[in-house]
């Protein structure tokens, strides 16, 4: 915008300041003649080439052609007038426009500096060896500072194109990221799935299958008695292991999908977690939420709520506490939870692998949150309580 109507300002000024000293740097009125004249070229040169140019961009021969005819009406401008100098400084603004080449450009450079130094040396000299070694001098200063403002825009100029570079850069490894990211996501969901269902497979086969195996042989024994107390007997036996059978059937399905979130958000499903495991254990627990709450994927708030329920489970099975509590807080970019108690506390380092009771203890728990990129810690101490701290990146409901 600033060099395209940089020439029209530059020519208003120049005519504006030349016609209020036209008595005295154009006294005759021949010369004024010519400068309305050059004038009145100038501005329908600039008006052909507002049209024009449109179609050249970039450099090339019919620039070129406008580069030229401009200072030569300019520096026509400048011999009449020194306030026409002002008009040739256009020539400073468009030369990479212009002019194809850097030889070129430096050449175009200089052209223009010529009637400007003129316009300083107040006009060309003719006659006065001590003008022309002023001319000169000015035209040796002017291409001076020309070559250090152009140094400095070149090198401002590779330093924007740096930086537009950089953040290029950047902004194409943000996107690597966000895309390995979710494909890590979609591969921890995967490999999540995978242990769930090796998991359940293994329960089933230790504990369902094993169970119906001995009902079967219960019923067999039965099939082949005839004494009342015996049959009796095994019936009872039969019972019990169904019985059994139906409660880890029941305990394999919770855990491998979540009733509470069925129809509740994660906040009310942990709350409802809470407040039932102490009715159930008459130990004081207290639930709060920090944050703003956000509706999490699946998997995520599944996740959360099973390492809640082992840790409130540990705790009752081993912490002998007098008081609990859970903290879910949502934060930027991930969402912790953190279960305390107030217990006997152990050491953390001997700890062993897995628990015999059902749960899978803080190596599952652990392994449940780093499967979906998380990480578990936990600080304890003996004889001063528990706590354990999940945290996971915070991925939103699609």
């Amino acid at each position: 915008m600033f060099r395209r109507w940089a020439p029209y300002f530059l020519l208003g000024l120049s005519s504006f300041l030349a016609l209020a000293t036209a008595g005295l740097g154009m006294p005759a009125d021949r010369l004024r003649i010519i400068a309305f004249a050059l004038v009145g070229a100038a501005l329908l040169l600039e008006l052909s080439w507002s049209w024009i140019g449109r179609k050249y961009p970039e450099p090339g021969a019919l620039p070129v052609v406008y580069y030229v005819i401009r200072w030569a009406i300019s520096f026509a401008l400048v011999l009449l007038n020194g306030f026409f100098a002002f008009y040739a400084a256009a020539g400073y603004y468009d030369t990479d426009e212009r002019i194809p080449g850097r030889r070129a450009r430096q050449v175009a450079l200089f052209a223009s500096s010529v009637p400007i130094s003129a316009a300083q040396a107040s006009g060309i000299p003719v006659d006065d060896g001590a003008r022309w070694l002023v001319f000169g001098g000015l035209l040796v200063a002017n291409n001076i500072l020309l070559t250090i403002v152009k140094h400095f825009a070149e090198q401002q100029e590779a330093r924007s194109q740096a930086r537009a570079a950089t953040i290029t850069e950047l902004e194409q490894a943000h996107e690597e990221n966000a895309a390995l990211q979710a494909q890590l996501l979609v591969q921890a969901r995967e490999a999540g799935i995978a242990d769930e269902r090796r998991r359940l497979a293994a329960e089933i086969h230790d504990t369902i299958a094993q169970g119906l195996t001995g009902i079967i042989a219960q019923l067999q024994v039965v099939s082949n008695a005839s004494d009342p107390a015996t049959v009796k007997e095994h019936v009872g036996r039969a019972t019990d292991l169904a019985r059994h059978s139906l409660g880890e059937a029941r305990r394999s399905v919770q855990n491998l999908a979540p009733a509470g979130l069925s129809y509740d958000g994660l906040p009310e499903a942990l709350r409802k977690t809470v407040d039932q495991w102490s009715e159930r254990t008459g130990v004081p627990a207290e639930f709060t939420l920090t944050g703003t709450a956000q509706h999490l994927h699946g998997e995520f708030s599944a996740t959360v709520l099973r390492i809640t329920q082992e840790a409130l489970a540990n705790v009752s099975k081993h912490a002998a506490a007098t008081r609990a509590g859970v903290t879910l807080s949502f934060m930027d970019d991930e969402v912790t939870v953190d279960i305390r108690d107030d217990g006997k506390g152990f050491d953390p380092l001997a700890l062993s692998a897995r628990t015999g009771t059902g749960g899978f203890g803080l190596d599952g728990m652990r392994a449940r949150a780093e499967r979906i990129a998380g990480s578990l810690t936990v600080e304890s101490e003996p004889g001063f309580g528990t706590a354990v701290s999940a945290r996971l990146p915070l991925v939103l409901h699609g």
